[in-house]
């Protein structure tokens, strides 16, 4: 006994000192930063894991910000975690967990960093920050069609393991091979076989989480009713996410995709009015075709001057053959003049590198590089699309594109399977009726300041108010997975309730917050798990 709490004093000082540096020579009274640590150390005696100290670790301002892909929340003034932490194993996360309740220090989760409002990065009380970067292995197992993912994997990451295993298996998720799987499908997870699939979320087989009493569950230690939550509601309002089981789905071996560009001066406006009736329900499911929107500049085919206008980009993804393809948008969308020249055929890995915006040619291997993509600095709202916009509202949004820097429409269409789903299958909402979601961004240059930053986030929020009259109301739906704090927010130095989240829940949720109330104050009553706009506890009156 005596040499066994020995050797847990000795792992307490080895850490603090590895941690900080040098020893320290303040005689100060314990703090909860220095008592988290002397926590974290006698838990974790099985190993110690990789902990990162501001001012004091060399590496911790690297660490931080290498995940950050929303260079808004990479300033000297953004709020920082008090520790980071590097886990290797599960063991670790748990000595964390436990360890922050302890202490009172809110516990962030990041598994990708792609979070639009930065919330897996910072927060604006006390917090330490666990990257899952070391927690990614995945396991695929072709022979019942399913894979353990770990949540620290990348979307890119998982596409190349199934891919390395078998040319025909698939996973329905996100265009952005950077994305981290522990947020992406806990939001629900949106990609371009959406139509023929569903969900990310709607192919989850089972979990692993620790909850806030440190404990480590699956689906069926769970129960059914916080499975439900997680597949959807955010798993972060509950616990940390620690690997996925997912379904894998059939993909033929090789594929179609294809990118068509069209400017307002060839016809842009006509052309997007036409797509809104053909891309949901028009076309067969096997069929997605996304839509981007931008601004480039174009010289003038009379004077030669340079210009800016508005361009759309028409992007297919398609599980089946060119000829086929071109055949289809002969009879359903003739006016986009399709060509057999536009179609690219390869396996779904390949078209998966190039759907993600990559070159035709870019090795598979790409998929495995987590900062492949570049960084910017962004605003972004949603909105879900239940009825046509008309020409004049389309000419509307392009107008004020013509006044921004860097704007953008990301759109991909509903349809097919995902609207056949029940709303309240799992925690995601968002299904029949709807047309599309639109995913509106303004960028800007990170080194441009504050007052540029005002203007363009001005700038988003007019676009969003001008959008009003075109999308639904009673609730105005919005994707979990695209966070916007403009939406409401808890407050974090408190007690989040339900009147402080109503606005925000029911838009991201719709009928399924209130299922998702009732899930929090059961598994975590004490609102460990809190952060902007993590789903509130009901509080028994």
């Amino acid at each position: 006994m005596e040499s066994s709490n020995y050797a847990i004093l000795l792992l307490t000082s080895v850490l603090l000192v590895t941690i900080s540096g040098k020893a320290s020579s303040s005689s100060s009274a314990p703090s909860p930063q220095g008592d988290f640590l002397t926590c974290l150390a006698s838990i974790s005696n099985e190993s110690k894991p990789q902990v990162y100290v501001p001012n004091q670790s060399p590496s911790y301002l690297s660490i931080l910000q290498s995940s950050i892909n929303n260079l808004r929340f990479t300033t000297p003034s953004t709020p920082k975690p008090q520790f980071i932490i590097t886990p290797n194993r599960e063991s670790q996360v748990q000595a964390v967990v436990i360890c922050c309740k302890r202490y009172g220090l809110k516990v962030t989760v990041r598994s990708g960093g792609h979070d639009f409002e930065g919330l897996s990065s910072t927060s604006d009380v006390p917090f330490v920050l666990v990257d899952l970067i070391n927690l990614r292995n995945i396991d695929v197992n072709i022979k019942d069609n399913s894979a353990w993912v770990q949540g620290g994997a990348t979307l890119g990451e998982v596409y190349y393991r199934v891919a390395e295993k078998s040319p025909v298996h698939g996973y329905p998720a996100g265009a952005c091979p950077t994305v981290g799987v522990g947020g992406h499908i806990s939001g629900g997870g949106f990609g371009a076989m959406v139509r023929k699939y569903g969900m990310s979320a709607d192919h989850v087989l089972d979990a692993r989480l620790i909850n806030a009493n440190g404990e480590i569950l699956n689906r069926e230690t769970m129960g059914e009713d916080l499975f439900w939550a997680i597949r959807g509601g955010g798993v972060a309002s509950f616990g940390v996410l620690l690997a996925w089981k997912i379904r894998l789905v059939p993909v033929p071996p090789i594929m179609t995709v294809a990118m068509v560009r069209r400017t307002l001066e060839q016809g842009a406006t006509d052309l997007v009015y036409k797509w809104q009736s053909v891309a949901s329900f028009g076309v067969p499911e096997e069929l997605f075709i996304a839509l981007h929107v931008g601004v480039v500049n174009t010289t003038s085919s009379t004077k030669g001057e340079l210009r800016r206008t508005v361009e759309a980009t028409f992007q297919f993804f398609f599980l089946g053959r060119g000829d086929e393809l071109v055949q289809l948008m002969k009879n359903k969308f003739p006016e986009l003049g399709f060509k057999k020249k536009d179609c690219i055929e390869k396996s779904w890995a390949e078209s998966a590198v190039i759907f993600a915006g990559f070159p035709v040619g870019t090795p598979v291997d790409i998929l495995l590089n987590r900062s492949s993509l570049p960084k910017t600095t962004f605003k972004a709202k949603s909105d879900f699309v239940t009825k046509p916009i008309p020409k004049a509202g389309l000419e509307g949004i392009w107008k004020r594109f013509l006044k921004e820097e860097r704007p953008e429409l990301v759109i991909g269409t509903w349809g097919g399977k995902v609207n056949e789903i029940p709303e309240d299958a799992i925690a995601f909402p968002h299904r029949a009726g709807n047309m599309y979601l639109i995913d509106y961004v303004s960028n800007w240059d990170a080194k441009e300041g504050k007052e540029a930053s005002d203007k363009h986030i001005k700038w988003m929020r007019e676009l969003y108010d001008y959008m009003t009259p075109y999308v639904p109301k009673s609730p105005r739906t919005a994707f979990l997975n695209y966070r916007d704090l403009d939406l409401g927010q808890n407050n974090i130095n408190g007690t989040s309730t339900y009147p402080q989240a109503k606005s925000w829940g029911q838009m991201y949720f719709k009928d399924n917050f209130k299922k998702l109330l009732k899930v929090k104050s059961k598994v975590d009553p004490q609102n460990f798990f809190i952060s902007e706009q993590s789903i509130p506890i009901i509080l028994s009156s």
